[in-house]
Formats: structure tokens, C-alpha cells, sequence
């Protein structure tokens, strides 16, 4: 496939050309290994490389444009140059022209947030595929074009990798495509050009601190993506979270509201928690539902108003509902055959974490302990690491603090790390083992009938990640062994 230079810089803002833009390009890359003859390049200034550095490569390789930000000093008589301010910007729209602008034709819908993206874009997929709808799902846990699964790398791709998969949909004949939007991805510009027809947003806490280095530029980062959205497109906010406002300052999207708490839009009731299940009422409507905790309440009711904004009936809306099923890794439940109940769940940040063990005492209320094996990510930020400690050894009778995915750092050096966030009282519930399968068999062995084990931080993961190398790791597989010796 080629196609003309001149028409896939068109609607980007150019500061200078170095060479004659009226040729054609047979790719656009991104990645300087993947330089071919012909190959349209975009130099990304990025966290750890400059890829302004690999031009000349490129150029020997045989690609006949380069967009980048500094035109470099020795320049190729034979290549086209285009200075642009922003190559990410640039690459976003160069991809979403080259795949023919996918997003256009489907209804897309993002979902933003520290926590609950994953959980509400999946059942929004579900939702659409139970009321025969063809749709997409760009997700932390995978990638599915219609029912094809593909394996997710990051929660948002990359541009160009991100315009392939909206259009591979488009192919598939989706009418629908759900996606998380990551706060990286609004920073990095990975979902500019895109046409979006809503926006979801589920809460702010403390996360990725180490990237965006303050709460505020974090916030900020979510609110680009309200800010983008077209005056067609619905922007639905989280109204007991204090950023739901926040995020529709600017945005020309249509102004709506959730709330559990506050006058919404689209109001939900909780009327009775178990752990397999809840009864909800949602603007006036009873229904039972196969999820637990008040977190996942909002979730759920961020999918309804999503759907009836979508133009999706009501009553059909409500039926399907009833009929959704929890996100792999987020509150899931087994039942040991020594009548103690252990959960699953992906929480990694402290709000999260809280969410989970407030639902999980909701219901059990004093008939039985919490004992919670819980740890915290490597090279990631450290503030919020004695944070997550105090909060499961506040809210639990027991925690066992033990390894995530500790990358490249001491996992010892992590539990340090938390311990600093417990006081002596604290100290007394808490063990430490830095051995996840162990630390998962000891919380196995203290638990009594009527008690809940919560393994956190990892959820859906299959692996840990030790020293940059991912080692096959599932705690519900650890679980599941556990309980077959149990019988």
C-alpha cells in the first residue's frame, strides 16, 4: 500500500520541510528497527529514548520521510524532512489518516480513572455483545476484535498500533469499541485524532507518580481527554469524586453524571451486598447483579448511563445487566472446601485497595476475619508503598506483606518500604514473606471457616516480573492447587 506524503501531513501543524513533500510513502514507523524502503518515520522524543538519534539508521534503510522535531545536521538530498512541534501529536494523526481513520466509524468510548477502566470498558463490550452488537475491546487485560482475543501489551497501545486495532474492528464489521484511556496515553498524545463518542471517568487517587510526578499533573493529564471531545460525544463524570467536575471545565461534550451519594444523572441504591452478588437499584429500577462492593456499583452504573447514551433500550440495557459477569482478576471468588472464601482482586493502589476490603467487610461484617496477602510494584512510585500497608493492616486481622512484581528492585527493599507505614499496633497483625506462593499458603493455613482471604495487587497477571524477567505467576492457579490438596 502507498500513499502520498502531501496527504498525511495535511492536518498537522508544520513549522518547516526540508525536501519535496510530493511523494509516496509504503509505511509509517515509528520504530527505527522496523525501517524499510519507501517508510515514512516519526522521530518520538520519548521517556528513555530520543529517537532522533536513529534517523541517519533510518535513512540508510531506505525511508524516504522523516517527521521530527530538530531537523538534524546532515540531511539526505533524497529524503523529505518535516519539522513538526510535537512528533507525537504528528504520529496520532499520520496513523489514524494511514488506517483510514477508523475511529470514524465506529462509536468509540474511553474510559479514564485511577481505577474501575478495565472492569467498565470490559462489561461495556459484554453489554454490547449481549444485545448483538459486534464491538471492540482495547483493555489492561487483552484486546478483543469482536470475539478474536489478542494479548494486551500496555493499557493503551501506541498510535499506530492503536489505529490497526480500530481498524481491524471496522473490518471485523464492530459497530462499538471500548477502550481504556490511560493517563499516559492522554500525556503522550497516543489517542489524539481519534473521534470519540464518549468519555467515561471513575475516580482519582494516587497512581503513577513516578511518571507524572505530582497528583496534579496526573489530573491534569485525564482532563486532555475531556477537553478533546467533540460537542457530539457525552462526557459521563463520576460525581462523588471530587475530579468528576473537574474533567467537564472545558469539555464541549454533552455535561453528565453518576452518583451514589449526590443529584446525578444516573443514580444507584445499593440495597443488599453479599459476596457472590448485590442488589442494586438504579434510577428507580431493582435489579440483581453478579458483583459485589460499592466500587463496583459505580462501575456498573457508569456502563448504564454509558449505554443509554450509546441509544441502547432501557429494559434490554437493565436484562443484560443481570446477566454481566466480573472482569477476570477484579473481586473474584473461590470457595475453599474448609468453608473460608478467597478474592482475587488487581487492587495495586491504596483507594483501590481500600475499596475492596471495606465491600469484603460490608458483608461479612464480624462473623469473620480479613487476612490479606498484599505487596507493591518495583520502579514504581514508593510513596504510595507504606500508604498500601497501613491500609490492609487497618482494615484486616491479618496481613501477610509479600513480593508483586518487584522488576528490578530488592524485594525486601519494597517491604521496607511498606513497613514504614505501620505503627507498632499495626505491626503485630503483619508478617512478612517475601515468597508469593508461600505467603498465599500461609493466609491458606491461618484461615478459618467464615473468613476472607484477599489475595491483591495482581489480579489478572500471569506472571511476576523479576530482575526485567517474567516468570509464569497466577494466584488464582496458587489457590486452586491449594484447594485441590484441601479436599
Amino acid at each position: 500500500m502507498e500513499k502520498n506524503l502531501k496527504e498525511a501531513i495535511a492536518s498537522m501543524n508544520i513549522l518547516n520541510t526540508c525536501g519535496d513533500t510530493d511523494r509516496m510513502v509504503s509505511d509509517v514507523i515509528c520504530d527505527s528497527r522496523k525501517a524499510s524502503a519507501g517508510a515514512l518515520f516519526v522521530a518520538i522524543n520519548g521517556v528513555s529514548v530520543d529517537a532522533h538519534a536513529f534517523i541517519p539508521e533510518v535513512v540508510a534503510n531506505g525511508a524516504t520521510a522523516i517527521v521530527c522535531e530538530v531537523l538534524p545536521a546532515e540531511t539526505n538530498p533524497e529524503v523529505c524532512y518535516i519539522i513538526v512541534e510535537n512528533s507525537s501529536v504528528a504520529l496520532a494523526l499520520i496513523a489514524s489518516w494511514w488506517y483510514g481513520f477508523p475511529s470514524r466509524k465506529l462509536s468509540l468510548v474511553g474510559v479514564t480513572g485511577t481505577n474501575g477502566k478495565t472492569t467498565t470498558a470490559t462489561l461495556l463490550y459484554e453489554m454490547a455483545q449481549l444485545l448483538g452488537h459486534k464491538a471492540g475491546l482495547l483493555s489492561t487485560v487483552c484486546n478483543i476484535i469482536d470475539k478474536e482475543t489478542i494479548p494486551a501489551k500496555q493499557t493503551t497501545p501506541d498510535s499506530l498500533s492503536l489505529n490497526k486495532l480500530l481498524s481491524d474492528m471496522v473490518e471485523a464489521g464492530c459497530e462499538y469499541a471500548f477502550m481504556e484511556v490511560s493517563s499516559h496515553a492522554c500525556s503522550q498524545h497516543r489517542i489524539d485524532g481519534l473521534n470519540f463518542k464518549g468519555a467515561v471517568f471513575s475516580n482519582l487517587t494516587r497512581d503513577h507518580l513516578d511518571y507524572h510526578k505530582t497528583v496534579t499533573n496526573y489530573m491534569n493529564a485525564k482532563k486532555m481527554f475531556f477537553d478533546m471531545l467533540p460537542a457530539n460525544a457525552f462526557a459521563l463524570v463520576n460525581a462523588d469524586d471530587k475530579a468528576g467536575a473537574y474533567m467537564l471545565q472545558n469539555t464541549k461534550a454533552k455535561k453528565l453524571s453518576y452518583s451514589l451519594r449526590s443529584i446525578a444523572d444516573y443514580k444507584c441504591k445499593i440495597i443488599e451486598s453479599r459476596l457472590n452478588g448485590t442488589s442494586l437499584n438504579i434510577n428507580g429500577n431493582d435489579l440483581e447483579v453478579l458483583f459485589t462492593g460499592k466500587f463496583n456499583a459505580y462501575n456498573l452504573l457508569a456502563v448504564y448511563g454509558s449505554a443509554i447514551q450509546l441509544g441502547f433500550d432501557k429494559e434490554e440495557v437493565l436484562v443484560a445487566m443481570t446477566r454481566l459477569v466480573p472482569v477476570a482478576g477484579r473481586f473474584q471468588t473461590i470457595l475453599s472446601p474448609r468453608g473460608y472464601t478467597a478474592i482475587v482482586d488487581y487492587a495495586h493502589t491504596p483507594d483501590a485497595l481500600v475499596n475492596v476490603l471495606c465491600s469484603i467487610k460490608e458483608v461479612i461484617g464480624s462473623k469473620g476475619n480479613i487476612i490479606t496477602v498484599v505487596g507493591a510494584g518495583g520502579n514504581r512510585d514508593k510513596g504510595k508503598r507504606p500508604i498500601m500497608a497501613r491500609e490492609a493492616a487497618s482494615r484486616s486481622e491479618r496481613v501477610i506483606l509479600t513480593s508483586d512484581n518487584p522488576r528490578n528492585e530488592n524485594p525486601e527493599d519494597i517491604l521496607r518500604d511498606m513497613e514504614e507505614g505501620l505503627d507498632n499496633e499495626l505491626k503485630r497483625k503483619v508478617i512478612k514473606i517475601t515468597d508469593r506462593k508461600e505467603a498465599i499458603r500461609t493466609a491458606t493455613v491461618l484461615a478459618q471457616p467464615g473468613d476472607v482471604v484477599l489475595v491483591a495487587g495482581k489480579g489478572h497477571e500471569d506472571y511476576q516480573e523479576i530482575n526485567g524477567v517474567k516468570h509464569h505467576f497466577d494466584d488464582k492457579e496458587i489457590l486452586i492447587e491449594i484447594f485441590n490438596n484441601e479436599i
